[in-house]
């Protein structure tokens, strides 16, 4: 489900430039027209439909051999527990194996087996259950999950149509003020914006003040991974809705009616 929302347009300096006895071809007004450059920016929610989280497991050992092989065995048995679910093989990634001797503390002189694997799941509410199995079957790793959209190019593709829809109503607020009308479109420059934790990248020059507007929005990080759920919880999966904030400058070319 894709939800649109108006966002109030960012504050921004509204430029009026009147045309001399030439058309000025850097911003491509003709010879009677006025300059008129909108600042704008819009919002659009999207559900997320997919999650992907990670869980491993560490294993220690007198020799490498023996951690290795204790911590294939487990790894093995978590993998099961996924397939139980119906998460199936493309969907389970591995993201990182090691062995190492461990030199300091109480297990110095032993060796530590990791294996941790990425789990992708297309029903965000599952991810739940998906983490309940996992720490039953003995991960002691995990982390997650990162709750993300298949297509997030049309949701941001809809906060940039309800971007531009801002701009065109203001200009003609502007236009209507002024006793003239909107002449035609100069100009239409992507500023940028964000999607849940992901950056929207716009054109590479941008101006000051979109860009000032643009950082102030950033969400926060994210706070620190919650430790591993005790085996046989069933933690709560609140999917919600992610947010995708964007920023445009528009030049309209203004007319007298």
């Amino acid at each position: 489900m894709i939800r649109v929302r108006y966002l109030a347009l960012a504050a921004a300096p509204l430029a009026l430039a009147a045309c001399g006895d030439r058309a000025d071809d850097a911003r491509g007004v003709d010879h009677g027209e006025t300059l008129l450059s909108v600042s704008a920016s819009g919002q659009a929610e999207s559900r997320p439909d997919r999650a992907q989280f990670q869980a491993g497991i560490e294993t220690w050992a007198r020799s490498a051999k023996d951690a290795s092989a204790a911590n294939a065995e487990k790894i093995a048995e978590i993998v099961a527990a996924l397939k139980e679910l119906g998460v199936a093989d493309e969907d389970i990634q591995t993201r990182s194996v090691s062995v190492q001797r461990i030199d300091w503390g109480d297990r110095k002189g032993q060796f530590q087996a990791s294996n941790v694997v990425e789990v992708t799941m297309d029903n965000p509410d599952r991810a739940g259950d998906a983490v309940t199995a996992v720490t039953s079957a003995g991960a002691n790793i995990v982390s997650g999950p990162n709750l993300s959209m298949t297509d997030p190019e049309s949701t941001a593709n809809l906060a940039y149509a309800d971007a531009y829809k801002a701009a065109r109503k203001r200009a003609e607020a502007y236009a209507e003020a002024a006793g003239m009308e909107v002449s035609r479109v100069l100009y239409i420059r992507d500023a940028g914006g964000q999607q849940g934790q992901t950056w929207l990248r716009g054109a590479e020059v941008m101006d000051a003040m979109v860009e000032s507007a643009a950082v102030r929005t950033q969400a926060a990080p994210p706070p620190p991974v919650a430790p591993p759920p005790p085996i046989n919880a069933s933690p709560g999966m609140m999917v919600g809705t992610t947010q995708s904030n964007v920023y445009i400058q528009v030049d309209f070319a203004l007319r007298e009616k």
